[in-house]
């Protein structure tokens, strides 16, 4: 006999999943134009670049936004979720990044009115202005599905990581096994970085070249991403 899977697992299985209707697979939060700049041209190249970002700007700044809000959604603490909310839209270096944790907000926010109407943070997510910010309500979605803080940000740092691959096979390009090779190094540096996250007094946003590729890539000539 086997144990049956929790339903914490599952449900932090589906957020993670990529299938998730939140328009996440439209962005690749600057890799296109570190492509388009030559700084990104192979599987190396790219696991380099996603492994930075990944340790200098979700261990410091998404997943430590993340796990706050995990706890203000315990604590039904709107003022400090209104505060992790403003701090993350006023951290954005580009318009494009900007549009990113606004759009995808607003439709995980919407995901969760359709399938968790009785989730008792709805009434604050709604109320954030201008908008609702990725990592807040991903932290808070992950507390109303019983998710533990740790495993939260495991699959939240997953499903960032898949779906940068994936970006990383379509505009590198590389094949889907290079591509899975590149996830490995991304999984394996995944624990570090959650450690860190929840070690961390405060979120910090600090990544100057990430936000003069974004910032390039807005005006760049020929374009498969939204970021």
């Amino acid at each position: 006999m086997t144990s049956p899977a929790s339903p914490e697992l599952l449900h932090l299985l589906w957020l993670a999943s990529p299938a998730l209707p939140v328009g996440g697979f439209s962005y690749s939060e600057g890799l296109e134009a570190a492509v388009d700049a030559g700084v990104v041209h192979d599987e190396a190249s790219a696991g380099d670049w996603l492994l930075n970002q990944l340790e200098l700007v979700q261990a410091r700044a998404e997943l430590p936004v993340a796990a706050a809000a995990h706890a203000a959604a315990l604590a039904l603490d709107g003022e400090s979720l209104a505060r992790l909310n403003a701090w993350v839209l006023q951290t954005r270096e580009t318009s494009e990044s900007l549009q990113q944790v606004q759009q995808m907000g607003r439709s995980l926010l919407a995901w969760m009115r359709g399938l968790m109407p009785d989730a008792t943070v709805l009434p604050l997510l709604q109320a954030l202005r201008p908008a609702p910010s990725w990592p807040v309500v991903m932290g808070a979605a992950a507390a109303a599905r019983g998710a533990a803080p740790e495993p939260a940000l495991q699959a939240i740092a997953f499903g960032w990581a898949e779906n940068l691959m994936q970006a990383a096979v379509r505009c590198v390009p590389l094949g889907q096994t290079s591509g899975q090779r590149l996830l490995a190094r991304l999984v394996q540096a995944i624990p570090a970085a959650v450690e860190a996250a929840l070690a961390a007094p405060e979120p910090m946003a600090f990544a100057p070249l990430l936000g003069v590729h974004g910032a390039r890539h807005e005006t760049q000539y020929s374009r498969l991403f939204r970021s």
